[in-house]
């Protein structure tokens, strides 16, 4: 028996990256986990043939985030899904991972409709799915989100980047006081930089400079912050809420 058996459990963005471990994790630990993809639905497929390759169960949920009816039709997936396999709608974990990216421009150069993109997906659908899931997570149930360690530093071309990863984590800390009479626990975990297999990282020059940020001198595995995103779903991180949880490797020491 797992530490989350019987419970349910949805990743958003987990068709690769930190979002796949940590969908493959809590699995691991006996969630029925659904497997959100915005485009790539081949790769969420393989996200859920990797837990169930590992005796877990899971299912693939697509939605594109941050355009209109975009929660509904999430959320339209994700009941369907759980009521075949539950009978019910009850959602026990929430990890809001997806997220758009920074083109890395200087600030002087950020469109305002990069700017608008970057906050619709990793603002306001964060706010709306949590908004819509407390309809269905119950006492004692978990929110995760999944913000930066960039939030901790300078860097003028992620400006915007960590801007919106700083207003999730104040959603984080607002909700924390507000749902703590129902026992549910809400949580950020900042990553630092993590090889989640973009082409970038098999550049051998921009690998070693990204690994010297670490004070282990090498890049994270996605399934090291997913480790700590799945001790956060589970009843031994009852006690923590409305904090943020240093995933970076060390990168933050100075």
């Amino acid at each position: 028996m797992g530490k989350l058996s019987g419970k349910t459990a949805l990743v958003t963005g987990s068709s690769r990256g930190i979002g796949r471990a940590t969908a493959v994790g809590l699995a691991r630990e006996g969630a029925l986990v659904a497997v959100h993809y915005a485009h790539k639905e081949e790769a969420a497929q393989e996200t859920v043939e990797l837990i169930e390759k590992d005796g877990g169960r899971a299912f693939t949920v697509g939605a594109e985030l941050g355009v209109p009816g975009d929660i509904d039709r999430l959320f339209r997936g994700l009941e369907a899904g759980l009521t075949q396999r539950t009978g019910r709608t009850t959602l026990d974990i929430l990890v809001n991972n997806a997220a758009a990216t920074s083109n890395g421009d200087a600030p002087e150069d950020v469109s305002a409709e990069e700017f608008d993109r970057m906050f619709a997906v990793n603002v306001k659908a964060p706010f709306f799915i949590t908004q819509r899931a407390l309809r269905l997570i119950p006492e004692g149930g978990r929110v995760i989100n999944i913000s930066s360690g960039m939030t901790r530093l300078a860097n003028p071309t992620q400006a915007v980047y960590v801007m919106t990863k700083g207003s999730l984590e104040q959603l984080t800390l607002n909700l924390a006081r507000h749902l703590a009479p129902r026992q549910i626990t809400i949580n950020n975990v900042l990553p630092g930089v993590t090889d989640n297999g973009s082409e970038i990282f098999q550049i051998p020059e921009v690998r070693d400079q990204l690994s010297q940020m670490s004070a282990f001198k090498r890049l994270a595995q996605p399934e090291e912050v997913a480790t700590v995103v799945v001790f956060l779903a589970t009843d031994e991180a009852r006690w923590i809420t409305g904090t943020s949880l240093d995933a970076t490797g060390g990168s933050l020491l100075g």
